[in-house]
């Protein structure tokens, strides 16, 4: 382990319970982009994902498309450094066929060390590790090494016609 990385891994070890309850929040809300009956809980996620940027200490804002929100976060504390763009989706696949999950898909379940969900590994999972580990880095430092930037959207499971748009 690197000595300049200890504070920030120390400080992850420390929260990691309450990152799993969080995540496995995330996890619960049903995002299935591709069902209208899930519109509300498309927006619902967006939301999540706002309040946890917000809390981690990043510029926020919730970007209304044609389709479902797009969530733009940035930190530009490291004059002159580098800046990472880190892409996500909080939206996920439809559950089907539903008689082929041994636990219901969103009630997140432990495994041995799996977290077993829908969106546990796309997308949701991944985009929930950066978001922490900016926020870790942030609380325990104050700043970062480099500037950062996250786009998260709510389509890419249909397409997501609204953030080529935006790109555009």
């Amino acid at each position: 382990m690197c000595a300049e990385s200890k504070d920030v891994l120390a400080r992850i070890e420390r929260e990691k319970d309450g990152y799993l309850e969080e995540l496995m929040e995330y996890l619960r809300i049903p995002s299935v982009s591709t069902d209208p009956q899930h519109i509300d809980d498309v927006r619902r996620c967006s939301e999540f994902v706002v309040e946890q940027l917000r809390t981690a200490g990043l510029e926020v804002e919730s970007i209304e498309t044609d389709g479902n929100p797009l969530v733009f976060a940035e930190w530009n504390g490291a004059e002159g450094k580098p800046t990472i763009l880190f892409y996500g989706h909080y939206d996920v696949q439809p559950a089907d066929p539903i008689e082929e999950w041994d636990s219901p898909p969103f009630e997140p379940t432990i495994e041995g060390d799996l977290l077993i969900a829908r969106g546990s590994t796309d997308d949701k999972g991944q985009s929930f590790t950066h978001i922490k580990a900016v926020a870790a880095t942030l609380a325990e430092r104050g700043e970062l090494p480099v500037n950062v930037k996250f786009i998260l959207e709510g389509e890419e499971e249909v397409g997501g016609e609204s953030i080529d748009r935006f790109v555009r």
